[in-house]
Order: structure tokens, then C-alpha cells, then sequence
């Protein structure tokens, strides 16, 4: 009689079967053409990205989804379970696009209910965003120019700003209050690690063991970075080990890879949104042709992109009772970074 295989033991053999590779030393690999191609290396891993084109960036395929936004397609190959990886990246112009963040819980409060599924039909762009602690997002949450939560503190932790103008920054926890005093803040969210600092530097804790965060724990990541022109850089990786279905699995880079990533496709700082079961982004073009991937779990948080021409002020979808809850309430501490 033939014994079934399960899932960890075909992951396994998937695994066990070495990527064809370039003679090198690198641990990072991209597919150019037939073969792989080694561009990072953990022992030579550049303590800064200058934003100057590198392998990997000239190895993304890419195509126009409509005026500002292009969807980009790579082939990765890391240690272990980042084996076979797909790069899926997204290029968007925030001045021909309106940035809106929106929010949702089931009907009976208890559970974050965000997809993807959720993003208005006029949406060019949708991602989850942010992390989450229980049922609300993590940290400091502004939402139509209104602050709903206070910000939370945790290490390497950031905050992506969306200003009255259109415009997009990401600053250091550290730079909340000189931001609010400034004022002229439309929407606003915190999420952790920091993966690129001003100027394109890895942080620290990325580059040195022992520093309290975990550095090869492997995950599908969701990075968001902003490049030299303003536009913003979404980034975010796919097992390819077991085909389509196993594109949901929570396998692949890590933090320092991650970084890499973004690096080398230009961003000159950058920030990790929920990874794992949460990351979903969805691209659709002017005519309605539409690519999306879903994760296996809803979030509290989604950023929308919808054009200029059609975009209208979203309404802020929490429930009035889960606003009520979560309004001024101190935030917990973030998970630990994995």
C-alpha cells in the first residue's frame, strides 16, 4: 500500500533540492534568464544603500498598471525555506493617487475584519498596513486628519505620515511629537521594524547579533520604502515551493534579507508592515484587469490608493462602538520582532 506524503514532508523535499546558483558566496540569488545570480552576502552586507541600480532591481520585470503605478515581478532564492521566492513589488506615485487608510471589524467588534476583498472598486492600490495588537492597529493612528490612537513605543519602530498635500515620509517613533507639532497631517500609522533609515543605513539591530531581535527567523515579509523621487516602493515576498497554493505560506526572508530588498530596489528608507498570514496587496489598471494576492488573515488596517480624478474622502468604517474602545487608549508593546 502507497503511504500518503504530508505537507511538512513534500515541503521538505522541496527544500532539500538545491536552487540552481552562480558560483558564489552570496546567500541572496535572483533568476536572470535561466540561471540564479548571487547580489547579497550576510558577511558583506553594505552598512548603507546608496539608491545606485543594482542587480536585483535591474531583474524585476516590470509592467504599467495605469498612470504612477507600476507592478514588478521577480524571482528570489535564499537558505533554507527563502529557497524559491517570489518578489512581488509595487512602484506608486502619491501625486497621482489619494492615500486613504481604512478600518474594519467583524460585525460583533471582536475580530479585525480587513482584506484586500474590502478595497472600493475605484482602488488602484491596496495593501494591509501597519501591525496590530489584539483587534486595533498598533501605535499611533491618525484618520482624516484625527487622532484615534496615541503612539506606541517599541524598538526600530516607525511611522509612515500621509500630509494634506499628498505627500509621503516615514520618520523615527522618536520624531512623532516634532511631527504633530507641525501639523498637517492627513493620515497616519506606525508600524516596526525600521528595515532602511535616513539615507538609505540598515539599522544596527539588523546588522549585529545578539542585539535583541531575532535576525534569521524566515517569514513572508511586506516592506513599504520611499525612493529618491518620492515615490513609494511596496515590496513583499511569496513561497513558491509547493506552486499557487503554497504562495500563502509563511516561509521565506528575513529581517536583514528584507532590508537588502529594499536597498537594492532603491528606497532610501523603509519600514516592514505585517508579514506572515496578514500580507495581501492588490493592483488593478484604468480598464479593471486586476492582480491580487490574499493572505490568510484579516487585518484592522488597509492603505488605499485610488486615483485624483475619482478618489472620494473615505468614511472611517470602525464601528462606533470598536472606535469608542480603542480611541486614546495607551497602546501595548509590539510583539516581538521575528
Amino acid at each position: 500500500m502507497r503511504r500518503a506524503i504530508g505537507l511538512p514532508t513534500v515541503v521538505a523535499l522541496l527544500l532539500a533540492v538545491p536552487a540552481a546558483r552562480s558560483a558564489s558566496h552570496a546567500d541572496l540569488h535572483v533568476r536572470v534568464g535561466d540561471g540564479w545570480v548571487g547580489w547579497w552576502s550576510a558577511r558583506a552586507a553594505p552598512v548603507a544603500w546608496d539608491g545606485t541600480p543594482t542587480l536585483l532591481a535591474r531583474a524585476v520585470t516590470w509592467s504599467p498598471y495605469g498612470p504612477g503605478l507600476e507592478l514588478g515581478l521577480a524571482e528570489l532564492s535564499a537558505p533554507g525555506e527563502g529557497r524559491r521566492t517570489r518578489l512581488v513589488v509595487a512602484r506608486l506615485d502619491p501625486r497621482r493617487f489619494r492615500l486613504s487608510l481604512a478600518t474594519a471589524l467583524t460585525p460583533d467588534m471582536v475580530l479585525p475584519d480587513w482584506s484586500v476583498d474590502r478595497a472600493p472598486g475605484s482602488a488602484a492600490f491596496a495593501v494591509n498596513a501597519g501591525q496590530f495588537s489584539g483587534v486595533a492597529p498598533w501605535g499611533w493612528l491618525v484618520m482624516g486628519g484625527r487622532e484615534v490612537r496615541p503612539p506606541g513605543r517599541g524598538p526600530l519602530s516607525g511611522a509612515v505620515i500621509v500630509g494634506d498635500d499628498g505627500s509621503v515620509r516615514l520618520v523615527p517613533t522618536g520624531e512623532i511629537p516634532s511631527a504633530r507639532a507641525r501639523g498637517g497631517i492627513r493620515f497616519a500609522f506606525q508600524s516596526y521594524p525600521t528595515l532602511l533609515e535616513q539615507g538609505g543605513r540598515v539599522p544596527v539591530a539588523l546588522r549585529q547579533p545578539r542585539s535583541g531581535i531575532d535576525l534569521e527567523h524566515r517569514d513572508a515579509r511586506l516592506g513599504l520604502g520611499v525612493l529618491d523621487d518620492g515615490r513609494l516602493l511596496f515590496a513583499m515576498t511569496r513561497f513558491r515551493g509547493l506552486g499557487a497554493p503554497g504562495e500563502v505560506l509563511p516561509l521565506g526572508l528575513t529581517n536583514p534579507e528584507m532590508a537588502a530588498v529594499m536597498g537594492a530596489l532603491g528606497c532610501r528608507t523603509a519600514v516592514a508592515l505585517d508579514g506572515g498570514l496578514s500580507a495581501q496587496l492588490l493592483v488593478r489598471n484604468p480598464e479593471g484587469r486586476v492582480r491580487v494576492w490574499r493572505g490568510l488573515r484579516a487585518v484592522p488596517l488597509g492603505l488605499i490608493a485610488e486615483p485624483q480624478a475619482t478618489s472620494l474622502e473615505p468614511p472611517l468604517d470602525f464601528a462606533r462602538g470598536a472606535l469608542s474602545r480603542v480611541e486614546g487608549r495607551e497602546p501595548t508593546r509590539p510583539r516581538p520582532l521575528k
